[in-house]
């Protein structure tokens, strides 16, 4: 079975991915004129992004309230394939937003015959927004939406965590990481969207803290990040 192409989530994403696209737009065109302009580097873009998320990462992630910071319909179809192949029954996400990649992966959880979703967003409105769509799509009862900061929310699992997917703020993605780290399942599956986080990818690289990991080729210039808990 395969949910994805099943009416009412077909439609649903189809129409975020949609209004994804037009919200985004002139946020997007910001960020890429600003790691092409000829008088700084993305480094520095980056490095100034950080600066600023780690000094209030709330006040900055507020100010996106308004946007979907999406993942793609590929890496969305990637997520979902994934936590199928790895016959995920427990999953966590970090960062909700409109609540596009949680209909992929409440849809893979479907697929495996049930499960949880534990997804945990800062943004009132957000929350709503995907709570509907996911009632929406008819997959509402796989997932609890955390509604609030990850580090608090996040705190209570209690239970294996077969998928982690990290896409909020850049900057907290080694914390919640080290949040989850304790309920990872051996072979559990890491995946960073816009892992660009030195300090981040340092420790996933760093084969003492027991995971393996690598880049993806997909949607280049997004940083998708791969990891698998070994240790």
């Amino acid at each position: 079975m395969n949910t994805l192409a099943t009416n009412p989530v077909v439609t649903i994403l189809e129409t975020l991915h949609r209004e994804a696209a037009i919200s985004d737009r002139e946020l997007m065109e910001t960020m890429m004129a600003r790691l092409n302009a000829p008088e700084t580097s993305a480094d520095q873009v980056m490095a100034d992004l950080f600066a600023k998320e780690k000094a209030d990462y709330r006040s900055v992630y507020h100010d996106y309230a308004d946007n979907f910071l999406a993942v793609s319909p590929r890496y969305g179809q990637f997520l979902y394939m994934m936590a199928r192949a790895c016959k995920a029954r427990r999953i966590v996400e970090f960062g909700t937003s409109m609540g596009i990649s949680t209909i992929y992966l409440a849809a893979a959880l479907r697929d495996n015959s049930g499960g949880q979703l534990i997804s945990s967003e800062m943004e009132h409105t957000k929350v709503t927004r995907a709570r509907a769509s996911l009632d929406a799509a008819g997959l509402a009862d796989l997932v609890d939406i955390r509604e609030g900061d990850a580090l608090e929310t996040l705190r209570s699992i209690e239970e294996p965590v077969d998928f982690l997917l990290l896409d909020g703020a850049f900057s907290l993605y080694l914390p919640v990481l080290k949040l989850i780290e304790p309920w990872l399942a051996p072979g559990a599956v890491v995946f960073g969207e816009n892992a660009f986080d030195p300090d981040y990818l340092a420790y996933l690289d760093n084969p003492i803290n027991g995971y393996l990991s690598q880049m993806l080729p997909l949607d280049e210039g997004r940083g998708n990040g791969f990891a698998v808990r070994v240790g």
